[in-house]
């Protein structure tokens, strides 16, 4: 960005130019000598005081406005000559959508103040390169977009737009922001299907992507008219140790006791050493030290004796870049049973483990055949809420029900779930260990006979996914969550019974299934065992509707919540986090929690390249530079410098 100068001239037009101050000068010098002249009139004092000849060669050098202009005439030409300049930037195209990422990892400081204030910097930056005629957007995204500011050419309004973008605790997903940027591009063209025709004029503009890429690849899309640019955020190798899991569980000898566990991964490169601290309502309860090697993760777990109630919080104290997932909290509340109904043609493994003691603990189970689902009293039910978690094995209602719901083999009504086609030993290759349904399970031993992939709506959370494609996602649906397997448990073939996987028989299943009724619950229990992501809605209910509901958020502020049906609520507000409290008539009813648990997010590492549909974008500067020359300026200001002494040597000769 410094000065350069190119030379125009050679040595001898140099010496010629370099001689043209020094003369200026000189004649300066020079001096007109006088001698006495006797006139008999006045008239002819005019002649003999006009200076037109020099005969003398020196006088002493006064100040002199003139002489000080035409040297700096004389400067001002000879600097130009060098062709001095800059190395600026340069926008390609004349439309900008510039997209802040503003999620949880944003808030690192491996680059200081932040890398959100860095990519906030980078983008005002650009900005400023704008040209006269240039508009531009700006975008800022997490999990979700938002627009910030519309296309304009106000680059005032621009960069206060960028400033008064705020950090989140959320994930980052890209698709959102894409397609709001390819809605202005494309017109006429939806951001997922490339195949249709364009009715619009379309509007190309360059998609500057200031973010340090924690994002999964877009699938499925296309740019059409966008030209990316990713411009990466944050050091390469910064040291991080976050919490991706904490969670409490009955001990099996004494189901009267709890016990805490949590999960810490080391993201970094080196060891380092930990040290956690677990807090009861505020309260110390516990701490421990422990060695955590470069890039590995390991569970540590805490005694918790006869806790009934109050919020727990877990610390940990490494020095590290990211500060919200070194804290996590998990809620206790007094337990509660849901109600689970399960409809299937019959499936004794599932029936089996949803009916264990620990599971009955949790939950009361019902069991009907799909011809229930023609029933009046299944519409009733499945209308009213009555139940917390509504299981589906192989059959599916003709609407959804006003509950939380397990697909087994179907995908839900509505069209907003699609299912390839059937694949053969589909092989499993990862799992959500973050999700509280995936918690404490390893499926390394677990055969799937066949499966279906499934693509679900979105904002979907893959739990399950192999070689083939995902085959256990989990959704939201207006305060609900619906989870859908693209796999069997057991099938119906000509009155025979085949066993599809062998997962049930596998140690994994029943604390699938109790993680499951713990998560899909409904009601105080299944906050007090599971966390919410940030941004992640919660469905909440009193018995006493008269009372009404609020909750009170980690950083103190009271929301009051309407019902969105008979003595049900639903929350959106979540994310702060933290220990959410729900309170009845102003008396503490239950509480919930959220946490960021993304290992994707605690990951800070910034992606080199990233793909959006088949077309792979790399990190670069995010600018070209370009050199900005000065020369034509410095001969306006030298023309403006002739002006000022034609002025001043013609009011002078005027006199």
């Amino acid at each position: 960005m410094g000065l350069s100068w190119i030379n125009m001239l050679s040595w001898w037009q140099w010496a010629i130019l370099a001689a043209v101050p020094p003369a200026i000068v000189v004649l300066y010098f020079l001096k007109l000598k006088r001698r006495p002249v006797e006139v008999p009139s006045t008239y002819l004092w005019l002649r003999s005081i006009e200076d037109l000849h020099v005969n003398s060669i020196w006088q002493r050098l006064r100040k002199n406005l003139l002489l000080f202009l035409q040297l700096l005439l004389v400067a001002l030409l000879i600097v130009a000559l060098t062709s001095p300049g800059w190395r600026g930037q340069r926008l390609s195209g004349d439309r900008f959508i510039f997209l802040v990422d503003n999620s949880a990892s944003m808030t690192a400081d491996d680059v200081e103040p932040s890398r959100l204030d860095e990519a906030k910097r980078r983008a005002v930056q650009l900005i400023e390169a704008m040209q006269s005629g240039d508009a531009a957007m700006v975008i800022s995204f997490a999990d979700a977009a938002r627009i910030e500011q519309d296309f304009t050419g106000n680059r005032r309004l621009l960069t206060r737009a960028v400033e008064g973008i705020q950090p989140t605790n959320r994930s980052t997903a890209l698709g959102d922001a894409l397609k709001m940027a390819a809605a202005l591009a494309n017109p006429g063209r939806s951001a997922y299907d490339i195949t249709d025709t364009q009715v619009a004029e379309a509007l190309p503009a360059t998609i500057y992507l200031l973010s340090d890429g924690k994002f999964p690849d877009v699938t499925g899309f296309s740019l059409g008219n966008l030209t990316p640019v990713y411009v990466p955020i944050g050091e390469a190798k910064p040291a991080n140790v976050g919490i991706v899991a904490f969670t409490i569980r009955a001990l099996e000898s004494r189901p009267e006791a709890l016990q805490a566990f949590a999960r810490l991964e080391n993201f970094g490169a080196d060891e380092v050493r930990v040290e956690a601290v677990l807090r009861h309502d505020g309260k110390l309860l516990n701490a421990t030290t422990l060695e955590l090697p470069g890039g590995q993760a390991r569970g540590v777990a805490f005694d918790l004796g006869t806790i009934n109630a109050g919020a727990l919080a877990l610390e940990i104290r490494p020095d590290d870049a990211l500060a919200v997932d070194n804290t996590a909290w998990v809620a206790v509340n007094p337990p509660r049973q849901a109600e689970v109904l399960l409809i299937t043609p019959g499936n004794r493994p599932l029936e089996l483990g949803l009916s264990t003691e620990g599971a009955a603990k949790l939950a009361k189970l019902t069991v009907q055949p799909p011809s229930y689902l023609k029933t009046k009293a299944y519409a009733t039910a499945a209308d009213a809420g009555r139940y917390d978690l509504v299981i589906y094995d192989r059959c599916a209602p003709e609407t959804m029900p006003q509950a939380n719901t397990w697909f087994l083999g179907v995908v839900p009504p509505g069209g907003e779930w699609k299912a390839e086609a059937t694949v053969d030993v589909p092989k499993i290759i990862d799992i959500d260990l973050a999700h509280p349904i995936m918690q404490w399970i390893a499926l390394d031993d677990v055969i799937l006979y066949e499966g279906t992939p499934l693509a679900p709506p979105p904002g979907g959370s893959v739990l399950v996914d192999s070689k083939m494609g995902p085959m256990l996602v989990v959704a939201p649906r207006q305060g609900f969550e619906d989870m859908v397997q693209g796999f069997l448990l057991v099938e119906d073939v000509d009155d025979q019974t085949y066993i599809r996987t062998t997962w049930p028989i596998r140690p994994s299943f029943p604390v699938f299934l109790f993680n499951l009724l713990a998560y899909f619950g409904g009601g105080p229990e299944v906050l007090a065992q599971g966390s919410l992501r940030p941004g992640q809605p919660v469905m909440l209910e009193t018995q006493d509707p008269k009372k009404g509901l609020s909750v009170v958020a980690p950083d103190g502020k009271t929301s009051l919540l309407e019902q969105s049906r008979p003595g049900k609520y639903n929350f959106t507000d979540t994310d702060k986090l933290g220990v959410y409290e729900v309170r009845t008539g102003g008396k503490l009813q239950e509480r919930f929690t959220v946490n960021l648990f993304d290992p994707a997010e605690s990951d800070l590492a910034p992606r080199a390249s990233f793909d959006v549909g088949p077309v792979e974008v790399a990190g670069q500067t995010g600018w070209e530079d370009v050199r900005r020359e000065l020369w034509r300026w410095l001969v306006l200001a030298g023309l403006g410098v002739l002006l000022v002494e034609w002025y001043i040597y013609g009011h002078r000769v005027s006199l």
